[in-house]
């Protein structure tokens, strides 16, 4: 077992004169289940074809895409595990400083807009080379999106990339049939057929029964065409009820075929049993290795999807609201593998997914219906429907515990804690806190306001509320000193200034001021986001507030931290503005003091 390809040389070590395909990834080359192009790359080896990678290429250079020659059938292409621009920029639009999926966390070793970049080089080095392009930055362009680095809609990604065909969601699936297509014999232009995919075509006529979406024309022009696109496609990502779709450019028709289906549990073990090499490439050890890799080389993945139902992420567009998860056998063999690596020092850093404790699907109607289009489970009120149980996820992680070498075993992916309490039984709040938790436990209430975590698509405060006090009187029965660490975002549609004053009283009230503030950021392929550019819920179709204007963004964040110093200003114009004197003062009331001792506010 060894790393796939990266020159002529490793491919002439293996006896190959020539590639099959060649992944392009804007990532260095971890080759790691928590890594796309690793994932992607591995299973095409395990059917037989023969891959190389080609990562974080000099994007102004030609032949840096040219040094394993051109490819049997096609190139791959993603940007990484994270969205490029997401990587490179802020949510205030600042350049990030490190890039922890660098060598050494360095900077600016992949463009922007990788995929687009990356594909039109591809077609400038060989003109007529099949070009495949997926993961999360193509995935949630794949249509129509609003863009907010430019604050325009852009068109989707395969009309700016050039690209023949654009893989969605996870891709596994997908991809061995397209590899199989194109290994039968089939044109590139003639694969529109296999679902989980998205292709550019004149002839109309080859989309089965599809919806048409608002063209682009419409949707660039019109935030109310732009509100009804995204609720169609919101409305049809599910894998057993999603339909085709359509969305016209000119004479040029973009079509999504419906998602993929989703994997079986059997399915999901053979993708994390490939003989990945876990580690980073040995062309990184002089750079210190790729910082990404410290935090997730000892976590487990074990879960896929998730129904939370939060309006601000976009898994129900990438990985959908499905939950599937991996057998018990399969996660204790990846546990079991870790304790013989030299740098494992006892500890497995996390058990989880996007949401840790979910196991099963929400409901037994979701394996015959697939998930709702009108309905969260979770949001605004518990669904009559929803099954809650922790019983898997307690066995997983007592069996895990029980390993050899294994001293803890931490959860650190999200915990949704609505979930924990509408649970019957004690059994996990108990276990999570005598076994998984580090002395702090990561939550997302996100906001306090009722209103703004309507539009967030979260529960209730206080719902939140009940579960700090159940883990803290838990704590307390087992004489522990552990506490919450909660995660806010400022600036959400919906939420004004008088909104995040009341969420500063609630972090007065909790003693406890984030050392992190988290901006609201517009990315692609959420619902918040749509709200954010159009001012428009689109699935109410109701009016929302937009906080838009910089210095409010500054002041809604300054807020959450109102003790610094370099807040202090800004704090000061938000609570005058509001005409909230009350809080100005040397009273345990208040969030900051008066500029001058002597001063007076009327109350």
């Amino acid at each position: 077992m060894d790393f796939l390809p990266i020159n002529i040389d490793d491919m002439k070590k293996r006896g190959w004169d020539q590639c099959d395909f060649v992944f392009v990834t804007g990532d260095a080359y971890v080759d790691h289940s928590s890594f796309g192009a690793a994932i992607i790359s591995r299973l095409l080896e395990r059917y037989g074809y023969r891959v190389g990678v080609i990562a974080q290429p000099n994007w102004r250079d030609i032949e840096s895409f040219k040094i394993l020659g051109i490819p049997k059938y096609g190139f791959l292409i993603n940007s990484g595990n994270i969205d490029s621009m997401v990587n490179h920029y802020t949510s205030f639009k600042k350049k990030r400083h490190t890039d922890a999926y660098s060598p050494g966390g360095k900077p600016n070793l992949r463009p922007d807009r990788a995929v687009t970049v990356y594909a039109n080089k591809i077609r400038e080095a060989y003109k007529n080379v099949p070009i495949i392009i997926g993961g999360i930055e193509a995935s949630l362009r794949r249509m129509s999106h609003y863009d907010y680095w430019t604050d325009s809609v852009k068109r989707s990604v395969l009309m700016d990339s050039g690209a023949n065909l654009l893989v969605y969601g996870m891709g596994e699936k997908s991809i061995i049939q397209i590899a199989e297509a194109l290994e039968s014999g089939i044109p590139i232009e003639e694969i529109t057929f296999i679902k989980g995919t998205v292709y550019r075509t004149r002839d109309i006529e080859r989309a089965f029964e599809p919806i048409m979406l608002p063209s682009f024309q419409e949707v660039s022009s019109s935030k109310e065409k732009y509100a009804e696109s995204f609720k169609l496609q919101f409305e049809n990502t599910d894998p057993i009820s999603g339909k085709t779709l359509v969305e016209k450019y000119g004479n040029i028709y973009v079509i999504q075929n419906p998602p993929m289906d989703t994997l079986s549990q059997m399915e999901l073990d053979d993708i994390y049993d490939l003989n990945y090499m876990t580690n980073y490439h040995p062309i990184y050890k002089k750079d210190g290795g790729i910082p990404a890799l410290n935090e997730i080389k000892f976590s487990i993945t074990s879960v896929r999807g998730c129904f939370g139902g939060c309006n601000f992420c976009a898994l129900n567009f990438h990985q959908g609201r499905i939950v599937q998860s991996r057998s018990h056998d399969s996660i204790i063999k990846e546990a079991e593998k870790m304790t013989q690596d030299k740098d494992f020092k006892g500890y497995i850093h996390d058990v989880g997914g996007p949401t840790a404790n979910f196991r099963i699907r929400s409901c037994k109607k979701q394996e015959k219906f697939g998930a709702c289009n009108d309905k969260s489970c979770l949001s605004p009120e518990k669904c009559k429907n929803l099954d809650v149980d922790h019983k898997d996820y307690i066995e997983l992680l007592r069996k895990i515990r029980k390993i050899k070498k294994i001293k803890k075993v931490f959860i650190r992916s999200g915990i949704r804690y609505d979930y924990v309490l509408y649970d019957s039984k004690d059994d996990f709040i108990k276990e999570l806190c005598k076994y998984h938790v580090s002395g702090q436990l990561r939550t997302a209430p996100e906001h306090v306001s009722d209103k703004v975590l309507k539009l967030m698509g979260k529960p209730s405060i206080k719902v939140y509320n009940q579960f700090v006090e159940r883990f803290y009187d838990e704590n307390k029965k087992q004489n522990k000193n552990q506490y919450i660490v909660p995660y806010f975002i400022s600036s959400h549609p919906g939420s004004t200034l008088k909104d995040s004053i009341e969420l500063a009283e609630y972090i007065r009230d909790m003693g406890h001021i984030p050392e992190q503030v988290q901006d609201f950021y517009p990315t692609p392929g959420t619902l918040s986001t749509c709200m954010y550019y159009t001012g428009i819920n689109p699935m109410t179709g109701e009016n929302v507030y937009i906080p838009k204007d910089i210095e409010e963004r500054k002041m809604q964040r300054a807020l959450m931290q109102y003790n610094k110093k370099e807040n202090y200003e800004l704090v000061y114009k938000a609570l005058t503005k509001e005409k909230r004197y009350d809080l100005i003062g040397f009273d345990s009331n208040a969030l900051i003091k008066p500029k001058n001792n002597n001063q007076k506010y009327k109350k």
